[in-house]
């Protein structure tokens, strides 16, 4: 019977079968003793000091918001009870590849449900920068299980986290990371014997930092068109056609917008909704604004901030709610939602994610702008017809905050015209929703669902590669049982024990798809074909902080029983590679 760190599923490869360990079911379990590092770094937070009249009105002033938060965290906020929700919820996966400029294995964590309808199709979930792929397991369901499978297309989901958030490992420092996380992605799905899929956002494009989100599905649709037959974009951040690069499509826009007539592609709510998202003609604002949402904080040098975050919880806690407020001002969390989004990015570290961020504004990667076909996509965008009721961020903690009050910033997302697409893609499906974008797995998820169908559609009435049968190549865990701190823990420190399936489940190529369940590409040299055997991380970390690797866990957690070093419990649990101070 296979053990927790024997428990494995495998891929088909053209040469043969991956070795069974390269992918890995995967639970979450956090040290006791990092749960105590934090709590105790929370009870001895100082907070600014703010004046209590007059409020200023060009700063956000948070402590009404943070204190309760606070409270909420140390008093009655329990980890374990969402460590084990998320286990118990979501199957998850690691697996690892190879980049020539890292010593070890960079491990993608992975979500991976397959449907139980024999019609479903593949799909490839982006998760919205920089949540964890962990926040979206409550829209998962609409994809995978829909009530009238007949009429409602569904999909086997895979949502992974990008390099560096959540408990995928950080890309090396100066690589391209937008063409190295989607030869991941790509590689991912072949390795899940899902040779062919689609793609989709969970969020506006517009808003991503530094268009992260958008970036990921062009890149997997232009640069892997044999493999990622369509892509769906939400907001996504199109500017209007050109001459010299698509005359045709020029000439149909400027007809269109001379004309003010729905003509040509385009709908009369187009020049509405631009017309609605210009600045007043009074206002010096540029009339095409370039950056909204999170791209408004600029982050360009993270290390800096990165040291604050890393160390404090509380600022964690207070760049988390200030995200939120952007992205979604007329949404309220409860204090447990805040509370978790935040845990997230604490127990991992937030500095590979601001640094992949950094990366992505200081060195936007090009790629080809001739392409032998034009892609398949669908795209969502929104009008911006309804008015925005902002209120701040917290859920019972928080009070709204007036909506002319300019420390919460309106969605003010710049409109882009569906049809401006065609001068690269080949848009099969488009559609314009009313109000504005926001957190849309949170607020309006059916619209993600409605424009991945959409797509869907039409792809599978213009090519019928997407309907070739696809055996999923990983089974969930049958079921997880939480280990206790006190009691029923192998090494005395907290560990998790979990119990895998009675065998891994190893799926055959399915026929006809062998010559596309290829190793992973080494085209351009981003990647290389996974060792057999794992080497030691690549960061250095000191003796006092550091949280075990995996050759070094058994010896470390024999000696967890004499002294409070911080272990984990099994290759396939939570480590934190980043130092931790000493408490």
């Amino acid at each position: 019977m296979a053990t927790a760190e024997e428990g494995t599923a495998a891929a088909a490869t053209a040469g043969g079968t991956i070795p069974a360990e390269d992918i890995k079911p995967y639970k979450i379990h956090v040290s006791s003793r990092y749960l105590d590092l934090t709590k105790q770094k929370l009870e001895i937070t100082r907070l600014p000091h703010e004046l209590s009249e007059p409020k200023s009105e060009d700063w956000w002033e948070p402590k009404q918001q943070v204190e309760p938060l606070i409270d909420f965290w140390l008093e009655d906020y329990s980890w374990r009870t969402q460590e084990e929700e998320l286990n118990t919820s979501l199957p998850q996966f690691r697996t690892g590849f190879t980049n020539p400029q890292s010593e070890a294995p960079i491990r993608v964590h992975f979500i991976h449900i397959p449907s139980s309808h024999s019609n479903a199709l593949p799909l490839l979930l982006i998760p919205s920068f920089p949540f964890t792929n962990l926040s979206f397991g409550h829209i998962l369901k609409s994809f995978t299980e829909p009530e009238d499978a007949a009429t409602n297309q569904p999909f086997h989901v895979v949502i992974p986290s990008v390099p560096g958030v959540g408990f995928s490992d950080a890309l090396p420092n100066n690589i391209p990371v937008i063409s190295t996380t989607g030869e991941m992605f790509n590689s991912l799905m072949s390795r899940l014997n899902y040779p062919r899929y689609l793609v989709t956002n969970v969020g506006s494009g517009s808003a991503s930092p530094a268009e992260i989100d958008w970036q990921l599905a062009s890149y997997l649709v232009t640069e892997h068109p044999d493999s990622c037959l369509g892509a769906h974009f939400i907001s996504p951040p199109l500017a209007q056609p050109k001459l010299q690069e698509a005359p045709l499509e020029w000439a149909k826009w400027s007809i269109a917008s001379f004309f003010q007539v729905p003509i040509l592609g385009y709908q009369s709510e187009d020049f509405s909704a631009l017309e609605r998202s210009r600045p007043p003609k009074k206002s010096k604002k540029p009339s095409a604004p370039a950056q909204f949402g999170l791209n408004q904080l600029g982050l360009r040098e993270p290390n800096t901030l990165a040291y604050a975050l890393c160390d404090s919880p509380t600022g964690l806690l207070v760049f988390a709610l200030k995200s939120l407020r952007l992205l979604a001002p007329k949404r309220d969390f409860t204090p447990t939602d805040i509370i978790t989004f935040t845990q997230l990015a604490w127990l991992p570290g937030p500095e590979a994610a601001m640094r992949y961020w950094a990366h992505c504004l200081q060195h936007p990667e090009s790629f080809a702008k001739k392409l032998p076909s034009r892609p398949k996509i669908a795209i969502t965008v929104f009008l911006g017809d309804e008015p925005v009721e902002v209120a701040a961020q917290g859920g019972e903690t928080g009070e709204p905050a007036p909506a002319s009050s300019p420390t919460v910033l309106e969605d003010k997302d710049g409109y882009a015209c569906p049809s401006w697409a065609n001068s690269r893609y080949n848009v099969v499906y488009a559609r314009r929703a009313a109000g504005k974008a926001g957190l849309l797995a949170w607020e309006r998820p059916e619209l993600i669902v409605d424009g991945i169908r959409g797509l869907a559609k039409e792809v599978l009435r213009l090519d019928p590669r997407l309907r070739q049968a696809v055996v999923p190549a990983t089974a969930p865990l049958e079921r997880v049982v939480s280990g206790d701190d006190e009691a029923g823990d192998p090494v005395g420190n907290g560990a998790a024990t979990t119990m895998a399936s009675p065998e891994p489940i190893v799926q055959p190529p399915t026929p006809g798809t062998e010559e596309v369940l290829s190793p992973i590409s080494t085209e351009d040299g981003l990647l290389a074909p996974i060792p057999e055997e794992r080497v030691q991380p690549h960061r250095e970390i000191s003796d006092e902080t550091r949280v075990a690797s995996d050759t070094e866990e058994t010896e470390m957690a024999l000696k967890a029983k004499s002294d409070d070093t911080l272990v984990t419990a099994s290759p396939d649990t939570l480590r934190v590679d980043s130092p931790l101070p000493a408490p």
